[in-house]
């Protein structure tokens, strides 16, 4: 059987319940395990993969902020901080 078992979804769409989450922790727990890449994965992994990916493409700070929901803008400024090539064509000549 796969890590996930036979389903790809743990809960109906906006359940917020604690079962729902620890099955969803549960399940990228295993995944990570199943992967072997030598490191604790955790389902909070996912948010921060996400933050980086949308820094890494160039979207702006304060967009970025309200979508992962910060309300200290120094919190998403570490995604940005490390997403140095987002200003490699910044200037045009």
């Amino acid at each position: 059987m796969p890590p996930f078992g036979t389903y790809r979804c743990v809960a109906p769409l906006g359940d917020q319940s604690a079962d729902a989450r620890g099955a969803a922790h549960a399940m990228v727990k295993r995944a990570g395990a199943a992967a072997g890449l030598g490191i604790k994965v955790h389902a909070h992994m996912l948010r921060h993969a996400c933050g980086f990916k949308l820094a890494n493409d160039g979207i702006d700070t304060r967009s970025l902020q309200a979508y992962l929901g910060h309300s200290n803008i120094q919190n998403t400024a570490r995604y940005t901080a490390l997403a140095s090539g987002r200003f490699k064509n910044f200037w045009r000549d």
